[in-house]
């Protein structure tokens, strides 16, 4: 449940509240103030607050009790306790049941708006870490693996789309998972009892793309023994989904046009008009709006299928789900093949994470299969890697050839060096927190500032870092 900026005052003391209403008076939050324990639960019910200014001592319960109740709700507002019967046992309670401050009556103004001003900072940075966690919480998704940014995107495009029934056009390379993402859409949708009709555009022959899609009579055309239902007919109720609709004929997407606009067609060589209840989805490797400027696409077609694109991006672009994806076909395919592998050593990692993956996911199926079918053992090595991958090794794996020169190098020279007692250089010890602090601010530094990026670096989730963040403001 999301916050706007909010402050909830829970004060009994008429003449207090409007005092602490005073202090506040210019920080850019709503500040709502409420008299007593139950009324302050109402409030927070109806309307969950960025900060709560909590009294101890309230007429009908104490703050604690409201702590008490905050711990079962959904919302996490940042809990300042207010007090004037102070002490170190109430003090600790507060603070385990998640007050983040305590303020002992009295207090001046400067201090409620340091405290309240960084309660606020809290807030904002616990809403950016809930966002950063719904998004980075995936790892995979209806037949999609990998937990990357441009991923998340698509899972979320996914569930917007699939409830409705617009038509949706899915670009991207070959073999980037087009269908995988058609048939996301239709189970999430609610036609997912219904048929999915996948026909592949560019495996058909042309004569026969319009018997696929609608059908034919007996007698249509010469081998028409008898009549036949085509994709229209069999999707009725469900999706019918066109993969490469690029490939298709320009005679033909002028009878698909129809199609889509109304959901009647006709049979080959029939005359009764059929009427069905079909979802489009659509897919191409190419970029439809320079088909249609070439010519090669209908511009009708376009605009009609061209409701809601999804794109998805290459395997090259995905960061570390090459791993994820690798990983996950080599436990499928070592079962598969009767093979003992469990794990990439570290340099086929590196391979993998380094090479620019032109056939997409289709093509790193190829190459795991390939390693599955000829190789065993229980990691793979990067001489079970295939030919169009081991030629590449210098270029992606540039060290192991440095490496070599090196030790090259120091056997040539060391009958000339003469050894010297080595001096023991003393560095000063300094706490862990620190040195992972010095790591992750480096990593930010070297993604401008961008910490999602820095995350997937680090090979951590961004929620991680801002959780760390966090703890060092209060160890510095």
């Amino acid at each position: 449940m999301g916050r706007n900026d909010s402050i909830l005052l829970v004060e009994d003391s008429d003449s207090l509240a409007a005092v602490y209403q005073a202090y506040l008076a210019d920080e850019p939050a709503q500040l709502t103030r409420v008299a007593s324990g139950e009324a302050a639960i109402r409030a927070m019910t109806d309307n969950p607050p960025s900060v709560l200014l909590l009294d101890f001592k309230l007429p009908d319960m104490n703050g604690l009790d409201v702590l008490q109740w905050l711990s079962g709700q959904r919302f996490e507002p940042v809990v300042i306790m207010i007090t004037a019967h102070g002490s170190i046992d109430v003090a600790v309670d507060a603070m385990r049941l998640g007050a983040i401050d305590f303020l002992e009556k009295p207090f001046d103004g400067a201090r409620l708006q340091v405290t309240v001003r960084n309660a606020m900072k809290l807030s904002r940075l616990q809403n950016l870490v809930e966002g950063y966690e719904a998004d980075s919480a995936r790892s995979s998704f209806q037949g999609f693996i990998g937990g990357s940014l441009v991923m998340q995107q698509v899972y979320k495009m996914i569930e917007a789309v699939a409830p409705s029934k617009a038509t949706v056009f899915i670009t991207g390379e070959s073999g980037t998972g087009k269908e995988v993402c058609a048939e996301a859409i239709h189970k999430q949708g609610p036609r997912a009892n219904k048929p999915f009709i996948a026909l592949n555009c560019g495996a058909i022959p042309k004569e026969l793309m319009e018997s696929e899609i609608f059908g034919h009579v007996k007698g249509a055309f010469t081998g028409a023994q008898r009549e036949r239902k085509g994709a229209a007919s069999l999707a009725d109720g469900g999706t019918l989904f066109l993969d490469e609709i690029g490939e298709m004929d320009m005679d033909l997407q002028t009878k698909l046009l129809r199609f889509v606009q109304t959901g009647r067609f006709q049979r080959v060589g029939g005359s009764a008009e059929e009427t069905v209840d079909v979802r489009f989805l659509c897919a191409t490797n190419r970029d439809p709006w320079q088909e249609v400027q070439a010519g090669r696409f209908r511009e009708d077609l376009y605009y009609r299928l061209y409701v809601v694109p999804i794109h998805l991006p290459p395997l090259r672009d995905r960061g570390q789900d090459v791993l994820a994806v690798g990983q996950m076909l080599l436990n499928q395919y070592a079962k598969d093949e009767g093979k003992k592998f469990r794990r990439f050593c570290h340099d086929v990692k590196l391979v993998l994470s380094r090479y620019q993956w032109p056939g997409n996911v289709r093509e790193l199926q190829n190459v795991v299969r390939n390693i599955c079918v000829l190789n065993d053992g229980e990691q793979v090595l990067v001489e079970h890697l295939p030919q169009n991958l081991s030629a590449k090794l210098d270029e992606l794996l540039p060290e192991r050839e440095l490496s070599g020169d090196l030790e090259f190098e120091m056997e040539q020279t060391t009958e000339f060096v003469i050894e010297e007692e080595p001096q023991q250089v003393v560095r000063p010890i300094q706490s862990l927190w620190l040195t992972e602090k010095q790591a992750i601010e480096q990593a930010i530094d070297h993604c401008d500032g961008n910490i999602p990026k820095a995350a997937e670096l680090l090979e951590v989730s961004p929620s991680t870092i801002y959780r760390k963040k966090q703890s060092w403001e209060q160890m510095e």
